[in-house]
Order: structure tokens, then sequence, then C-alpha cells
């Protein structure tokens, strides 16, 4: 399957980005994957965060969201659907990604990876791949750019498009 460019973004603060994330949440359905690519420091975890509170806060769960560099992998229960965190950064392999049990997870969960270069060519079907940058320029600003994998994201995101400014 072709990638499909949707969009390039500009955020001016950590608080869009979490505008974003926010908005996102509710949209992702089991089978989803966002892949998110991005220097350290970029907001991969941050919008990680706003998109895991957000969907615990809709099922009245309030919860520490923290990063899975050293676990590899957080999970949280919501309610039909498990949402699965994963911090690839440590592993060296793409075969090491089967033995986190990503594949199942990508078939029946919403998984959002940070540092996905490191599944290789086991990209799964329904992503959503948003890549992050940071200008020179701007410090605080992140550019954005999404591009998508099936699962008729640019219908789903659109509605947040107009948040992260």
């Amino acid at each position: 399957m072709e990638p499909e460019a949707l969009a390039r973004l500009t955020l001016t603060s950590e608080d869009s980005l979490r505008a974003f994330g926010a908005c996102l949440a509710p949209v992702l359905q089991p089978g989803d994957a966002l892949l998110l690519v991005g220097e350290i420091g970029a907001g991969k975890t941050v919008l990680s965060r706003a998109i895991i509170q957000t969907r615990l806060a809709a099922i009245g769960v309030m919860e520490d969201v923290p990063s899975p560099t050293f676990t590899l992998v957080q999970t949280y229960a919501l309610g039909n659907v498990d949402l699965w965190h994963c911090d690839l950064y440590r592993l060296t392999d793409p075969e090491e990604v089967l033995a986190l049990g990503l594949e199942e997870a990508f078939r029946d969960a919403i998984t959002l990876i940070e540092w996905p270069d490191r599944l290789g060519n086991q990209i799964p079907p329904n992503a959503l791949v948003i890549d992050l940058r940071i200008p020179d320029a701007t410090p605080l600003q992140r550019d954005m750019t999404l591009t998508a994998f099936g699962a008729e994201w640019s219908r789903r995101i659109n509605p947040c498009l107009d948040l992260a400014a």
C-alpha cells in the first residue's frame, strides 16, 4: 500500500501539540497505529500522553502516563480496546518487535509507536505517521507532517487539523 500525504502543519506551542493529541484520541480505533517520528525532545511523548490521558479521562480514569523508554511498552485498558504505548529506541533488530507481541497489538489494539524506524519493514496496515521536527530558528515550534497508510485517516483527522495551529 502506498502512503498518502495528508498535511503539513506548524504547531506554535506544546499546548497546540497536546490539543492535537486530545482531538485525535477519540477517533482512534482498534487496529490503528500512530508511528511517531522525530528526534529526542521533538514531542513524541507529549503527544502520546495527551492521547492516552484523553482516552483514560473518557472512561473516568486519571492516571500518570510514564514514558515507556525503559519498559519498552506500557499498556492501558480503555474499556473496549487496549492502547499500547511503545518506545522502540533501545531495540536494535526488527525481529525484537515480534518478541514484544506487537503483531497482535497491531490487529486488536491502538498502538502508539515512538521510534518506528526500529520496525524495519513491519509497518502496520492502518498506520498514521506523525513526523515532528524542531525548526532551528524557533525551538518551541514544531513542524508536523502527517502521512497515512489506509484506515481513511484523511476523513477521520480532518477536524483536528485546524486545532494544531
